[in-house]
């Protein structure tokens, strides 16, 4: 295992600057994800880790720094997102590779690759090669030749992004068990949110080589740190809507909305906005729809269509001139057009500073 510590990592490619002052502890044993769109920098960071890219900043591993090791001195291993497998080698010479390269007896590099070739259900595939192997089998072959060398770090460049769902349904779950057998720290990139909330002990979100928010998944899906998180965690994505504080009238107040506040969150508000506007962010789970309901906080909205998805439906709901996605249960039928009611959760919403993005409840 081994604990990593990144200090002021900054990357950059000529006049671009790819990462902007990265600062992340992983601790021993821990499963990473670095989560962000294309081009937030998460490739760059693992880049950077393994020693592949010059960078300024300090990357320490259990403690000593490792900035002037070579890839090879840094005993972490890299699983990249094409398998990066050889063609022309079997499995078994494939995965036996990286202990050949260590001068391993023959008969101790058989017994290990048949050991992990069991634990990854691909012991059948030894003499197979790689273009006689599904995607998966390919992605364990491509896993097993990385934990054959029993490394301190595992470094994972988005490995599932070429299975289709249904492998990438499963390697989740297998890789979650893998990381939780072998104890050892993986360190891993992806652009799938959903990848990033079902595997992660933490998640850092990165955008635009900044880092936004460190959390477990629970608390970034909760509390979200800035409108970017908010709005890239979570599908449907969180609904938005522009507002300003009424304190005469202890609300928020929208283009075509109003919400009342209780008292602890008006005290919250009054430390943070001093008069400027705000944006208001709810998820669709939490949004109420009703087709008679009236009173305090239910809001006269109308159905532009529906999206029913199986197990839910995702009603998108014209409120005014703004539009809010609701979740709803599966059996919910409503045609475009129809009048309903619908009210946000009072204890469920999210503002930001509309100025800054920054959270302030």
């Amino acid at each position: 295992m081994a604990h990593l510590e990144i200090e002021h990592l900054t990357k950059y490619f000529g006049r671009f600057r790819a990462l902007h002052d990265i600062n992340l502890s992983i601790a021993d044993g821990e499963f990473l994800i670095v989560l962000g769109p294309t081009g937030a920098g998460k490739t760059t960071t693992l880049r950077c880790v393994a020693g592949l890219e010059r960078h300024e900043g300090t990357i320490r591993m259990d403690g000593q720094p490792i900035n002037g090791l070579t890839p090879a001195e840094r005993d972490v291993a890299f699983v990249f997102q094409s398998y990066a497998l050889y063609p022309r080698k079997t499995v078994m010479e494939n995965m036996a590779f990286p202990l050949e390269a260590r001068r391993w007896s023959k008969s101790q590099i058989e017994a290990r690759v048949k050991d992990i070739a069991r634990m990854l259900a691909i012991d059948s595939l030894l003499e197979r090669r790689p273009a006689e192997l599904s995607g998966g089998q390919q992605q364990r072959v491509a896993l097993g030749r990385a934990m054959v060398r029993q490394p301190h770090l595992f470094l994972m460049d988005e490995p599932l992004t070429n299975l289709d769902f249904v492998l990438r349904v499963e390697m989740r779950a297998e890789l979650k068990r893998l990381q939780s057998e072998l104890a050892t720290t993986f360190l891993y990139v992806t652009n799938d949110q959903i990848e990033a909330m079902s595997m992660a002990d933490r998640i850092a979100v990165l955008n635009e080589g900044v880092l936004q928010q460190v959390d477990t998944p629970e608390n970034v899906y909760d509390h979200p740190a800035n409108l970017f998180v908010a709005g890239f965690v979570g599908s449907p994505r969180m609904n938005f809507l522009d507002c300003n504080l009424d304190e005469g009238a202890r609300a928020l107040v929208g283009a075509d909305w109003q919400m009342a506040l209780s008292g602890e969150q008006l005290e919250r508000l009054r430390g943070w906005v001093n008069g400027g506007g705000l944006v208001f962010g709810i998820r669709p789970e939490d949004v109420d729809l009703d087709p008679t309901a009236s009173g305090d906080g239910w809001l006269p909205a109308s159905v532009y269509v529906t999206e029913p998805l199986g197990d839910r439906t995702i009603a998108d709901m014209q409120l005014g001139k703004e539009s809010v996605k609701v979740k709803t249960d599966q059996d919910f039928a409503a045609a475009s057009g129809d009048r309903l009611h619908l009210r946000f959760d009072p204890n469920r919403f999210h503002l930001f500073d509309r100025e800054t993005g920054q959270a302030v409840i």
